[in-house]
């Protein structure tokens, strides 16, 4: 259940209740595509810094290690050792991302491993086998991310066939929930809107899908070439007609002035591999602007990279 504690104009305080913990909204999800944060980064790390939400790939967890090996191994919470909510992608954006490797049907997507080359199919039923598999807390619908840009035509083609595909996935979760061999038979799921930069098909789209009722709704197909000013007026358009009484997230998008901006429209789910990736090139945010501690103005600098900060490395690690 979610709860919608206060509002400020569009933006809103809310709470999440899951199997796996209350999850307090707005939240930023850290990215660990293969059920780990690229640099070392362990999940007490991660408790440490206030993690509320892992967020982990359905493609990336099927191709290696393979999702029947995670289910064997009691879950994704107890292979990664995780006890707090983890929300799983479909794996959409990564199969559609393979442009030259995949075949789009009604059934479905067919490509090619990225790893190996092998044929692979994957279309709603897959995507939510697998997920259920991973016994992950939450997980995405299967849609079609379409290219940016694409047609007016053949965004309307591809936002038809990803509204039949949700269909298909929440029909096929309510089955999968119910099975004695289900290890999470609580799993959420949320569901897509897409629609490119056009505002007209996104609002069409979220009336037709918050008719469904899911657990949340996210904003899909954004940040993929468009600019910043496009990206907002999108939000800005759609999420007044998706429910206000369930979450909303906007996927891929986590820079600062981005979470801020998509807060103020209403926004309250946000994952991206910014920070971490960032991180591990040295660049890192401050309240006085963003340092690049590769720069040799930063070798002998003893502070800590930002003054009064009770973060674990802020508290034991200097700039140099």
């Amino acid at each position: 259940m979610y709860r919608l504690l206060t509002t400020d104009g569009r933006a809103k305080r809310g709470e999440l209740d899951t199997v796996h913990g209350k999850i307090q909204t707005p939240v930023f999800m850290n990215v660990g595509t293969v059920a780990a944060i690229k640099g070392a980064v362990s999940t007490v790390d991660l408790k440490e810094i206030g993690t509320q939400v892992e967020l982990s790939n359905t493609y990336h967890l099927h191709v290696r290690p393979g999702d029947k090996v995670v289910k064997a191994l009691g879950g994704l919470h107890r292979f990664m050792d995780w006890d707090r909510p983890i929300l799983t992608d479909s794996g959409g954006f990564q199969v559609f991302s393979l442009t030259s490797l995949r075949k789009i049907k009604e059934e479905g997507v067919y490509f090619q491993s990225h790893i190996d080359g092998h044929r692979i199919f994957m279309g709603p039923e897959e995507s939510m086998q697998i997920q259920s598999n991973l016994a992950s807390t939450i997980a995405m619908a299967f849609d079609e991310c379409a290219p940016y840009p694409a047609t007016r035509e053949y965004m309307t083609q591809s936002v038809d066939r990803t509204t039949r595909w949700l269909a298909r996935c929440k029909k096929e979760m309510a089955r999968l929930n119910s099975l004695e061999d289900t290890i999470n038979p609580h799993q959420l799921l949320f569901g897509i809107n897409q629609g490119g930069t056009y505002g007209d098909i996104r609002i069409e789209h979220a009336k037709r899908i918050r008719e469904m009722d899911l657990d949340g709704y996210a904003l899909g197909g954004l940040a993929v070439g468009e600019t910043h000013e496009e990206m907002y007026r999108i939000i800005e358009e759609t999420v007044p007609y998706l429910p206000q009484d369930k979450p909303t997230y906007l996927m891929g998008v986590g820079t600062p002035a981005n979470i801020l901006e998509a807060v103020d429209r209403g926004v309250d789910f946000f994952d991206c591999v910014y920070p971490s990736r960032n991180g591990r090139h040295g660049h890192v945010y401050t309240n006085h602007g963003k340092l690049n501690l590769f720069n040799a103005k930063y070798e002998l600098d003893d502070r800590p990279i930002e003054e009064g900060c009770q973060c674990p490395t802020c508290r034991h690690y200097s700039r140099a």
